[in-house]
């Protein structure tokens, strides 16, 4: 598994899904909310799987 999301993305992600957990538990949201699970694991992983799908990636290019 090769990491795929980069840094801005990932913080993105993570910021996203806490605010939609955030809402779930709150009971602010819907129930679809609890889907926020997705993007956090997504961001704390650093990988999602439907980037090599799409051919993107946003980590940065190593140095050779």
């Amino acid at each position: 598994m090769k990491l795929n999301v980069g840094g801005i993305d990932k913080a993105l992600r993570i910021v996203a899904g806490l605010v939609l957990i955030g809402l779930a538990i709150a009971g602010i949201g819907a129930p679809w909310t609890w889907i926020g699970i997705v993007p956090l694991a997504t961001g704390v992983i650093g990988f999602c799987p439907f980037y090599p799908l799409l051919g993107m990636n946003t980590c940065p290019a190593k140095r050779t």
